[in-house]
């Protein structure tokens, strides 16, 4: 029972609402918040005005693995083999941050027990060191000592990334800055459609099936450079007609790659739900917001929900 929140999830700024008050009377550098369980981590941050904002799981699993890298880089820890995993709807930022570093990126079905299966295989096979993983949805894992994401020790990797950020006097949103000066500006959105009873259920599916069978060449001003239809197991590209098949298990997902951007549409797994996965990258935020509010508007058109 959690009386001050309605869902005490930090993927919610209602659950980190009690410590973002206490930050107006104590005036930390960062707030810090777990779900019950503690695999959930979220982080509010003070800017130059003396406000508190809250990163997104995108943007502070960027900036927890551009720290992790490049503290091993600076030790001359880091592995020639080391991989980064990441779902398919994490930030493609993650992947730009993990390249620059010379480290390989791998992705995964939606659901940290993809990563976990991953860990496991390569602990196997040796192929590559598992260095860091994390989902959207504000979880993450670094060490192999668990198969799922970890709060209690994101939050250690949490703490150690800003104090080696304020050395320098900057904080984690300087961090966040610097990632998008030196690899461009992505800015990401979820949405969710709620559809209850059977009858929303009935809907959520034609609405998928319908997907399927377009041929969508646009939204908006984006041009759709490709289609992976993880159901068929093929991506289709369209800017030559071609096919080729995809290399993970079949899931009911259609992931549209564009022109500077991406966007994904799968039913929820688990609640009576159908869940849009919007991204862009733009020069600057400003540039970013109005191409995502575009990218959402055309979409929501697209989708008809």
């Amino acid at each position: 029972h959690f009386p001050t929140c309605p869902y005490p999830n930090p993927e919610i700024r209602e659950a980190m609402q009690k410590g973002l008050e206490l930050c107006d009377k104590v005036k930390p550098d960062i707030l810090i918040g777990t779900d019950p369980d503690c695999d959930r981590v979220g982080v509010a941050v003070r800017d130059k005005n003396g406000d508190y904002v809250p990163l997104t799981g995108n943007q502070l699993g960027c900036v927890l693995l551009d720290g992790l890298l490049r503290a091993k880089k600076e030790a001359g820890t880091l592995p020639k083999n080391g991989v980064f995993i990441k779902t398919i709807v994490t930030s493609e930022l993650a992947r730009a941050v993990a390249q620059s570093y010379g480290v390989e990126t791998v992705e995964v079905l939606t659901g940290f027990k993809f990563i976990g299966e991953k860990i496991k295989e390569y602990e196997q096979t040796g192929e590559h060191t598992y260095l860091f993983g994390f989902e959207e949805s504000y979880g993450y894992l670094v060490g192999t000592h668990a198969r799922d994401k970890d709060g209690v020790v994101t939050c250690m990797l949490l703490a150690q990334t800003a104090c080696g950020l304020a050395a320098p006097g900057k904080t984690l949103l300087d961090g966040l800055e610097d990632i998008y000066a030196r690899l461009g500006y992505w800015k990401e959105k979820t949405i969710s459609f709620t559809l209850s009873g059977m009858e929303g259920i009935a809907r959520i599916k034609d609405t998928m099936t319908r997907l399927c069978s377009e041929r969508i060449e646009s939204f908006g001003s984006r041009r759709v450079k490709a289609l992976r239809n993880y159901n068929t197991g093929v991506r289709t590209d369209l800017c030559n007609n071609s096919e080729s098949l995809l290399d993970l298990p079949k899931s009911n997902v259609l992931y549209y790659e564009l022109e500077g951007g991406w966007a994904c549409v799968r039913p929820s797994g688990t609640e009576p739900k159908l869940k849009v996965y919007l991204a862009v990258k733009e020069r600057n935020a400003a540039e970013a917001q109005r191409a995502l509010e575009e990218l959402e508007k055309s979409v929501r058109a697209v989708v008809g929900l």
